[in-house]
């Protein structure tokens, strides 16, 4: 009892969270919901008339959670199936941690009233399996995003090479007004080395953070991360049969989903905001004890609060042109985020390292281990298939983070 209470005075503190509201076994495990306020969020604004473009191992439409959140997307692997066949299940607890309603008792979403649009990229198993995976897959489904009209693309994997190729899909995207989330990844007690794509400059680099408030042990740290999200003991789908969740650590993964669903519910009541000003709200309203502006190695500018904008009103916007990220200006725009006439007819400079880790909120700690939408240009779709035949070569090995 007592032990309960102290979490729920430190998340009080850090995400100024409520009790946990009590609902079915699996989500009365998704601590995260009571911490970041979302029934009180959902009273405002659930995400509605927002899209996320979820970049993974695919995403099952027929789970009793995301029934009805699932649009047409594109399969960028070249194997069979397409992006409905979740090879291992991970891409669709993202999508569920995203936009799940939470029906049949399954993982609910931060923002439910958003929309999922699915592509399929080559990870994990699925990558041994196939060792001349596409070396331009995750470019090839990246691309496809930026040409649809999702808003926000999350990316709940990482992996340790630099690619000229994803660089400039993730450009492209950003030049399309789009707002890229990825992992930092989950090897922060091993090798901690910088993740890919969440090292590029342009994407916001996500960690995962506990109950506590703190980061995650294996969180990676490597001058990637701009910011955190819960990760920890997260449920999940246990395998493709979806049979049962597992408890567990989402891990960044998780936070990245979590990370994006806060950007959805922020953007869906400021719809004429620019990705930059969503992003530099989320910024500027992440919970921190150091000083504004200081990137903390472990936990960026903080941890998320979407909460401190849909129900206070807190945040500055800032320039819509000018990026948080890289302060530079950018081309993007809210209107480019919605697809062209042509589109609605038919998808390495790593990141400076920040000064200071001031909070204790970022020492290291024990936590336990473990079809409306089809704005995808035709041409990419297609690139993808003939890449998924031809253009194969061995250049990294993927994993969800």
């Amino acid at each position: 009892m007592l032990g309960t209470l102290a979490v729920a005075a430190s998340w009080s503190v850090l995400f100024v969270g409520a009790a946990q509201p009590a609902a079915a076994d699996t989500q009365a495990k998704q601590w995260h919901l009571g911490a970041m306020q979302a029934e009180d969020m959902w009273k405002v604004t659930t995400g509605e008339g927002i899209k996320v473009a979820v970049i993974d191992t695919g995403v099952n439409p027929s789970t009793p959670s995301l029934q009805g959140q699932v649009l047409k997307g594109v399969d960028a692997t070249g194997a069979p199936g397409d992006e409905t066949d979740d090879y291992e299940g991970h891409g669709t607890t993202m999508a569920e941690l995203i936009a799940g309603t939470g029906k049949g008792g399954g993982l609910k979403g931060i923002a439910p009233g958003v929309k999922i649009i699915p592509l399929r990229i080559a990870l994990d198993e699925f990558e041994e399996e196939k060792p001349s995976a596409a070396v331009q897959d995750s470019a090839n489904a990246i691309r496809a995003a930026a040409e649809s009209d999702a808003r926000i693309i999350s990316m709940s994997f990482s992996g340790r090479h630099y690619s000229p190729q994803e660089l400039e899909a993730i450009k492209h995207a950003e030049s399309k007004g789009k707002l890229l989330f990825a992992s930092v990844g989950n090897k922060g007690h091993k090798e901690n080395e910088r993740g890919y794509p969440a090292a590029y400059p342009q994407v916001v680099g996500v960690a995962s953070a506990d109950r506590d408030g703190k980061v995650s042990y294996y969180s990676q740290h490597a001058g990637t991360v701009d910011v955190a999200s819960p990760g920890s003991d997260v449920p999940r789908w246990c395998d493709n049969s979806f049979k049962s969740y597992c408890d567990g650590d989402g891990g960044t993964s998780a936070a990245t989903a979590i990370a994006s669903a806060s950007a959805a519910l922020v953007w869906s009541l400021h719809p004429d905001w620019t990705a930059n000003q969503v992003l530099n709200v989320l910024l500027d309203t992440a919970g921190r004890d150091w000083e504004d502006g200081v990137r903390s190695k472990y936990l960026g500018h903080g941890l998320i609060r979407p909460s401190m904008n849909v129900l206070k009103g807190k945040g500055d916007p800032g320039a819509p042109d000018i990026s948080p990220l890289t302060k530079e200006k950018t081309t993007g725009s809210a209107e480019s985020s919605e697809p062209s006439a042509s589109t609605s007819a038919s998808p390495q400079p790593a990141k400076n390292g920040a000064a200071g880790d001031k909070a204790v909120a970022v020492e290291e700690t024990n936590s336990s281990d473990d079809g409306n939408q089809l704005a995808l240009i035709i041409g990419v779709a297609a690139a993808v298939a003939v890449l998924g035949g031809v253009a194969y070569a061995v250049v990294r090995r993927r994993k969800a983070a």
